[in-house]
This record gives structure tokens, sequence and C-alpha cells, in this order.
């Protein structure tokens, strides 16, 4: 299948899962920005009064770029396991088996749809956040690189656990018991230079800690680790999960059983 044909196959599953996410905005769009605004009335507002600054911030400030990421991973991650999993209990998965699809192809297209609801997500979640305090971009570049290659991991993320699933049951384990611990135990609420050595040692062994604080640095300029460090990590995720997910779909587990 030649170049110009998977471009086209490409743009058929994003332009699909687009109009999915659209067409249930009320389900896909709306309970996201609910729930962070909470966060913000309550953390940032409530109880940032109580708490105060934090590595020189607001308190709300502090916790803005946290919390846009967090909308940003959930949502990314939720697009791809539900849609791919949906596909497969629905039998239209075979339609693009049965194509002249690559599994390339397959694979990239639900992964920038998971991305672009990702993205449509954290940018209504930043307008929100400047309801209730200042937000000003220290470094431009390294915000939007990570907020892109976050959101691939966790689409890639939502694939693998799509591939896997047998039933719905299946793909709210991760989120609920994986994603959601470790999304707040990544330092979206709190420095971890709060915690005591070992403590700050097990935080820096959760992914997601390098990733809200490399998007903190891009918008405030504060980190409480490497940029650097959450780049090779950001980047060896990628091509770990695209492999892994390459991998599966050429073996056909769980499509094909």
């Amino acid at each position: 299948m030649n170049i110009a044909l998977n471009l086209v196959a490409v743009y058929t599953v994003v332009r699909k899962e687009m109009i999915r996410v659209l067409r249930i905005w009320i389900q896909t769009i709306v309970p996201p920005a609910i729930t962070m605004t909470l966060y913000f009335i309550i953390f940032g507002n409530l109880i940032g009064r109580r708490i105060g600054t934090m590595e020189g911030f607001d308190y709300m400030q502090y916790i803005a770029p946290g919390l846009i990421m967090m909308s940003v991973i959930t949502n990314s991650y939720g697009n791809v396991v539900s849609s791919f999993f949906g596909a497969k209990f629905g039998r239209h998965i075979e339609e693009m088996l049965v194509s002249p699809m690559s599994n390339a192809s397959i694979i990239i297209g639900h992964v920038a749809g998971g991305v672009l609801r990702g993205l449509l997500v954290g940018s209504l979640v930043t307008i929100i956040a400047l309801f209730f305090t200042r937000l000003h971009v220290a470094h431009p570049l390294i915000m939007v690189s990570v907020v892109l290659l976050s959101s691939i991991v966790f689409s890639l993320a939502g694939f693998i656990n799509a591939v896997f699933a047998k039933k719905f049951d299946d793909i709210s384990i991760v989120p609920t018991f994986v994603l959601t611990p470790l999304t707040y135990l990544g330092g979206v609420f709190y420095s971890i230079s709060m915690l005591p050595e070992f403590w700050q040692g097990v935080s820096k062994a959760n992914p997601i800690l390098y990733m809200v604080n490399a998007f903190r640095y891009g918008i405030l300029g504060v980190s409480d680790i490497s940029i650097m460090h959450a780049y090779t990590i950001l980047i060896g995720f990628v091509v770990l999960l695209f492999s892994a997910s390459y991998f599966l779909m050429e073996r056909g587990v769980g499509i094909r059983d």
C-alpha cells in the first residue's frame, strides 16, 4: 500500500474519531470540563487560600498546569481505549483488517484521534483555568511538545489496553486502579520537595510526575525534575508503546483470537 493511500486511511480514521467525539460531546467534552472546574473551585480557591504559595506561585497557578495535563492524559487514554474496543465489540474492526490499510495506519489513526480529543479538552480546561488565575507561558515549545508527547503516550497505552480487553469492564480497570492513583501521586497538587527523601525517590518512579512537571516548567518555568529526563522518558515510552502496539497488531492478539 503506497504512502498516499495510507494517508487517506489515517485521515479517514481520524475523521471518524473526531465526528464520534463531537457527536457525543455531552459525554466526551462536558464532564471533564465540569470536573476540572470543581477541582479549581475546591482545591485552588477554597483550600488554596489556606496553603498560600508554592514554589513562589499562587497555589491556583501552581496546580493549573497539572490539572490541564491530567485532563489531557485521561481523555487521550479514554478516547482510544473506548473507540478501539468498541470497534472490536461491534466487529467493524474486521473491515479495517481486510482492507489494504496497514497496521501502522490503524494505530496512528486511533492515536491521532485520542491526541486531538486530549488537546481539545486540555484547551477547554485551560480556558476555564484563566477564569480562576493568570497563566504566562514561560517556554512555549516545551509546553507544546510535552503535551503532544504525553497525549501520544497515553493514547498508545489506551490502544494496548483495548487490544487485550475482552469485555467492557476490562477497559475501566487500568484507568481506575493504575492511571488515577499515578495521576494523583504525580505532583499535580504538590511539589515532591515537600516529601521526605525516601518518598521523593519513590515518586520519581512515576512517569506522570515527569509529564506534569515538564508541562509546568513550560508554563511557569519551575520543575521538580530535570527536563531532559522528562523528554527521555516521554520519547522512550512513545517508541516502546508504538512498537508493542504494532507487534500486537501483527500477531493479531485480541483481534484474531
